[in-house]
């Protein structure tokens, strides 16, 4: 196998390598993919430059996780103060101060940015360019720096951590009525005094669902048209129902099965118009937020010239590496999961066979990956739901239990929810787990834990859950599957030595 790495790659056979390299490797975007890979390397001594175009932090630290979850927060809060009779105190109807709470937003991006910053990283080693990078061959990297200088480098290893931007549908007129996404909403909403009156959330996806509750929460009026049967669709359907009713209750008007055919703006009036059931209507609104997903990207990094194959995503196999061994792509660039914390684990496969590979390498690892979205409730899953299950026919059993039973839960005023969890039939061996209440994404962790070291439920009965806390759920769920596993011939063996017992 080592005289394998030897051989020259046939890839690689039209172009001159170079005798020696500037650098060990080069890391084109600064994302979560991005940064870990640069602190790996420079952790094992390599000699690494980052190439970032814009922002540190890329888009979870810019425009997605941070900014998003900052802005569910102050919305949650605003919503437990309008129903505080539900804790005994007195409500608080008062008008959000939407710039208030925009510039808390932008507060909590300045306060983690140092985390990610260039200052940072270059302390740990890592040489940090502000530029935008294309490769010239599989070996050379040439850098358009920001200060209008041009650089090259040679490296033995390019890892692709471009990441993704927002997907834009093209309906016609979308351009006249102008449009956000989940990258232009907080510099936009920046100046705005008030919450947007009237507010049209494309999109029935994790993006969508949390943006359209904030906001009705801070006081708009929001439409959110989802061509697809139900919102969340990567979930089961009766945790998309449970947040449905939630993001209706809230205000939302969740509008399923509505198929956006265009936009335009009559006597100064913006509307979309959307179809259900063969007829079409149009919905006026005062702004209107593209949130139907991301997609990654590909283009202008000189990749389609060495022949590297994108589509979808950059064409990779299991190492990472795409038609050049040591050219590697991580995160949302590489597919096929568009999550932060994927990204920062592929990146570690990525940085150690680019920088080792020739010595060992290792397959990108996804057997346990878990997601969250952080609507309220929140919905956390890990391994396959129902859906999934039956599409691969695989049997399964499902235990099933609801917050509305949990001590702590009931206390804090949040009963709604479940937890659920698919095993092999007859077996505590965990094949997926749903999490829907509060805190479910922190809830997930234990089941995650499980999962990738293969510990069943038994295992999860048997330790100590403090109580009274939420985490109690998930013993209580895998204290159902042992009741339901009781041996009805013990229990009658039991009933007869205690019946002995008695005399």
């Amino acid at each position: 196998m080592f005289l394998d790495f030897l051989k020259p790659g046939k890839p690689h056979a039209r172009w001159k390598r170079p005798d020696k390299f500037d650098r060990n490797l080069v890391v084109i975007g600064a994302g979560s993919a991005g940064l870990v890979s640069a602190y790996i390397a420079a952790a094992t001594k390599a000699k690494v430059t980052l190439v970032e175009a814009h922002k540190m932090g890329g888009d979870c630290l810019n425009y997605g996780c941070v900014p998003s979850k900052a802005l569910i927060r102050s919305a949650k809060l605003a919503h437990q103060m309008r129903h505080a009779d539900n804790y005994g105190l007195t409500p608080h109807q008062s008008q959000v101060p939407f710039a208030d709470v925009i510039a808390r937003v932008h507060r909590v991006i300045a306060e983690i940015e140092p985390h990610d910053s260039i200052e940072r990283y270059t302390s740990l080693g890592v040489e940090v360019m502000q530029g935008y990078a294309r490769l010239i061959d599989p070996w050379t990297v040439e850098i358009a720096l920001n200060s209008g200088e041009t650089q090259r480098l040679t490296t033995r290893a390019v890892i692709i951590a471009t990441g993704a931007q927002p997907f834009v549908p093209s309906l016609p007129g979308i351009e006249d009525v102008g449009y956000l996404t989940s990258d232009t909403l907080w510099e936009h909403m920046k100046d705005r005094t008030e919450a947007p009156r009237r507010l049209v959330v494309l999109g029935g996806g994790p993006i969508g669902c949390e943006l359209a509750q904030s906001f009705a929460r801070l006081g708009s009026e929001v439409t959110q048209p989802e061509m697809a049967p139900r919102i969340l669709m990567r979930e089961d359907e009766d945790a998309s129902d449970l947040v449905r009713a939630s993001l209706e209750a809230d205000g939302v008007r969740v509008l399923t099965r509505h198929t956006a055919l265009s936009c335009g703006v009559t006597d100064g009036r913006k509307w979309i118009e959307v179809e259900h059931g063969g007829e079409t209507r149009r919905i006026e609104f005062d702004d209107l937020i593209a949130a139907v997903g991301r997609a990654p990207r590909l283009r202008g990094f000189g990749l389609e010239d060495l022949g590297i194959k994108v589509d979808r995503v950059v064409e990779t196999n299991a190492y990472l590496q795409t038609l050049y061994s040591n050219i590697l792509a991580a995160g949302d660039v590489a597919g096929p999961y568009q999550f932060t914390h994927t990204a920062g684990h592929q990146a570690w496969f990525a940085t150690v066979n680019a920088l080792f590979g020739d010595i060992k390498r290792f397959k990108a690892d996804y057997g346990v990956i878990p997601w969250a979205t952080f609507t309220d409730p929140e919905v956390a899953r890990v391994g396959l739901s129902e859906a999934e299950a039956k599409e691969q026919n695989l049997p399964y059993e499902v235990t099933r239990y609801e917050l509305d039973d949990l001590d702590r839960a009931i206390t804090d005023g949040a009963d709604r929810g479940f937890v659920k969890v698919l095993t092999v039939p007859g077996k505590d061996k965990i094949l997926g787990v749903t999490i829907v209440g509060e805190h479910a994404g922190d809830l997930i962790a234990e089941f995650v834990l499980a999962m990738k070291h293969g510990l069943g439920l038994n295992k999860i009965l048997g330790t100590i859950h403090i109580y009274p806390t939420l985490a109690e759920a998930n013993k209580m769920a895998a204290g159902l599957w042992g009741r339901n596993h009781i041996s009805p011939r013990l229990m009658a063996l039991l009933d007869r030595f205690h019946a002995w017992r008695r005399g």
